[in-house]
C-alpha cells in the first residue's frame, strides 16, 4: 500500500470482493482515488488518513469491483448506427424480417434509408437465401440495407440498387460479389467489398445524426462497464464512417466517456498512418495500431481455408489481397514501428498472418511489436504454438460461436476443422496472450455475454457446449478483457489492473462473479462505471 501522498481522496470504493487483475481471486479491499488515479489500496481502516470532508465513500458489500472492461475489437460509428436501427437476429424467416422492416419504416417516416443488422438465414425455418422482392413488397419507395449477422454481406431492396445505380451491368469489385440470377439481374445480396456500392449512400450521415448516435453509443458503453475500446478499420464502411475528427470534438468538449484507441487501415500509405498517429496521441483518443483484412467469413465462403470447404470442395476462399502484398505491407509497417492487427477467420488466413509476422521479424529484427490476429475462428493445430513463439496476441470473440448456427457452420468447415473452432483454451495453454472482445455491432457490446461463452462454451442451442475442452477460467476471461487489452495497446503501465499509480478506470458489478454459478454471468449488471476518476455511469439504486 502506498501512503506517499496524504492529501484527501476524492472517492473511496470498498468491497469484500475486489479483483485487481494481479491474482486469480478477489480480496476484501478499499481503493482510494484522487483526481484520475488510484492513490492507495488496502483494508478500509488503513485508508483512514485519505478520508477528508469532501471524500465520497461508496461501499459495495459483496459486489465485485474490478478494472474497467477494455473492448479490444469493435466498430464505433457502425455500432452507434446499429443501436439506432432494426435488430433482426430473432427473426425466423424472410417474411418475418420483411414484416419487421415494414413496421420500422412506418414508425420512422423521416428516415431516408432503412438500416438493419444481424439477420441470419441459418436460423430461419427454410434456411434459404433471401431476395430483394420480399423487401420490395413492404418497402417499394425507400432504400433498405440489412446486414447479415457476420457483417460481411448484406441484403438490399430494389430501391437501394436503383438509388446507387447497381444494375445487371455493374461488375463485381475486387473481393466482392453482387449476386445475380440466371438472367444477370441482382438478387439483392451483396458480399464483402460489393457492399460499399450501397453503403456509400446509406452511411452518408449528417453531422447531427453522427453526434446523436455516438452520444447514445457512449451512454450504452458506460452502462455496460466498457471504459476503453479499440475502434478497428472496417473495410465495407471505411471511407464513409471513419471520422476521427468528430471523436476529437467529443474529447475537446469533455464528452468522451471511454478511452478510444484508433486503428486505421494498414496499406501502402504509411505517410497517412504516421500523420494520424501524430495527430491522435492523447490519453483518451489515440492511434495504437494498423488493421487490415486477410479474409472474410465462413458462411459466405470468403474465409480463407488451407483446404477446401467441406460442402464446396471446389472452394478454399480467397484472400482479400494477394499474400505477397500482405507480407510487404507488414514488413514495411513493422519496420516503421507500427503494431499490426489482422482480421483472419479461416485457418489459411491465420497461417498467412503468422507467416507475415514471422517474415517481418526475420527481416526487421525482433522487437516489442504486440501484433495481433483477430477472430481466429478456425486454426490448424500446427499453428497454435506459433502465437507464443512469435509474441503475437490472439484476439477472439467467443460470442461469435453463439451467433453462428453450429450446424450450418460445421457443414461449411467439416467436423475435423470444427474441433479447433474458437480455440481459446488451446491457445492460452501455450502461454500466448489471449484477448477477448466483442466485435460490436456484429454481436452485442455487453462483456458478460463474451465472458459467459468463454467460460461455458454454450452454443446457440443454449444447452450444448461447443468444444468444451476450449473453455477458460473466469479469472482468465476477466484478464483477457482487462489486463491483456491494456498490454495490446501498450498501456499496461497505466491501465488493465487496479494498482497504485494507475488510471482510475473501474467498474463495479452487481454480484461477485466468483461466488455465483456461471449461469448468473449473463444476468450480471453494472452498478458503477468510472473512467479517469470520474463516475460516468451509476445505477439508479446506488447509495
Amino acid at each position: 500500500m502506498s501512503m506517499e501522498n496524504q492529501h484527501q481522496a476524492d472517492v473511496i470504493l470498498t468491497s469484500n470482493a475486489v479483483f485487481t487483475g494481479l491474482a486469480d481471486t478477489p480480496m476484501a479491499a478499499a481503493i482510494a482515488i484522487q483526481g484520475n488515479k488510484i492513490v492507495a489500496i488496502g483494508q478500509e481502516q488503513e485508508l483512514e488518513s485519505w478520508i477528508g470532508p469532501q471524500t465520497k465513500i461508496y461501499r459495495f458489500g459483496d459486489q465485485l469491483i474490478m478494472p474497467g472492461f477494455h473492448d479490444f475489437h469493435l466498430h464505433i460509428i457502425m455500432g452507434a448506427i446499429h443501436l439506432d436501427s432494426i435488430y433482426l437476429h430473432d427473426a425466423r424467416s424472410e417474411e418475418e424480417v420483411a414484416a419487421m422492416v415494414k413496421e420500422y419504416a412506418e414508425s420512422h417516416p423521416d428516415e431516408e434509408w432503412i438500416i438493419g443488422f444481424s439477420w441470419d438465414a441459418g436460423f430461419w425455418h427454410k434456411k434459404q437465401w433471401p431476395h430483394r422482392s420480399s423487401l420490395d413488397q413492404v418497402l417499394p419507395d425507400r432504400p433498405a440495407i440489412l446486414f447479415h449477422n457476420e457483417g460481411h454481406y448484406a441484403w438490399v431492396n430494389s430501391k437501394a440498387l436503383e438509388v446507387m445505380n447497381v444494375t445487371k451491368d455493374t461488375a463485381n469489385p475486387p473481393f466482392g460479389v453482387i449476386e445475380k440470377d440466371e438472367n444477370g439481374v441482382p438478387t439483392g445480396i451483396l458480399s464483402e467489398h460489393a457492399m460499399t456500392l450501397i453503403t456509400a449512400g446509406a452511411y452518408k450521415l449528417t453531422k447531427e445524426k453522427k453526434h446523436r448516435t455516438i452520444t447514445n453509443f457512449l451512454r450504452h458503453a458506460a452502462c455496460l462497464g466498457v471504459t476503453a475500446m479499440n475502434d478497428l478499420y472496417a473495410t465495407e464502411v471505411y471511407e464513409i464512417l471513419e471520422d476521427y475528427e468528430i471523436l476529437k470534438e467529443f474529447e475537446d468538449k469533455g464528452e468522451l466517456t471511454a478511452r478510444i484507441h484508433l486503428l486505421p487501415a494498414l496499406n501502402s500509405d504509411l505517410d497517412r498512418a504516421k500523420q494520424l498517429k501524430e495527430t491522435y496521441q492523447s490519453s483518451m483518443l489515440r492511434v495504437v495500431a494498423l488493421k487490415q483484412f486477410i479474409d472474410g467469413v465462413v458462411t459466405a465462403y470468403t474465409a480463407h481455408l488451407i483446404g477446401p470447404y467441406a460442402n464446396r470442395p471446389e472452394m478454399c476462399g480467397d484472400t482479400a489481397f494477394p499474400p505477397d502484398v500482405i507480407k510487404k505491407w507488414v514488413r514495411d509497417a513493422d519496420r516503421e514501428g507500427f503494431s499490426i492487427r489482422f482480421h483472419a477467420v479461416g485457418d489459411g488466413a491465420v497461417r498467412l498472418a503468422l507467416d507475415a509476422f514471422e517474415e517481418a521479424q526475420q527481416a526487421n529484427g525482433k522487437r516489442d511489436s504486440r501484433h495481433s490476429i483477430e477472430h481466429i475462428e478456425v486454426i490448424h493445430p500446427d499453428d497454435i504454438p506459433r502465437f507464443h513463439k512469435l509474441g503475437v496476441i490472439a484476439s477472439i470473440q467467443p460470442d461469435h460461436m453463439y451467433a453462428a448456427d453450429r450446424e450450418t457452420y460445421l457443414a461449411c468447415i467439416g467436423e475435423e476443422r470444427g474441433k479447433y473452432a474458437w480455440a481459446t483454451g488451446s491457445i492460452l495453454e501455450t502461454g500466448a496472450k489471449l484477448v477477448i472482445g466483442s466485435d460490436f455491432p456484429i454481436v452485442g457490446l455487453n462483456p458478460m455475454t463474451e465472458i459467459y461463452r468463454a467460460v461455458t462454451r454454450i452454443d446457440n442451442s443454449d444447452e450444448q457446449q461447443w468444444n468444451p475442452e476450449q473453455s477458460i477460467s473466469l479469472a482468465d476471461a476477466l484478464k483477457a478483457y482487462t489486463v491483456t487489452p491494456a498490454y495490446g495497446t501498450f498501456r499496461d503501465h497505466e491501465l488493465g489492473t487496479l494498482e497504485v499509480g494507475k488510471l482510475a478506470d473501474i467498474v463495479v458489478l452487481d454480484r461477485n462473479l466468483f461466488a455465483v454459478p456461471s449461469e448468473e454471468i449473463l444476468a450480471t449488471t453494472v452498478k458503477l462505471t468510472m473512467v479517469d476518476g470520474t463516475i460516468v455511469y451509476a445505477a439508479e439504486d446506488l447509495t
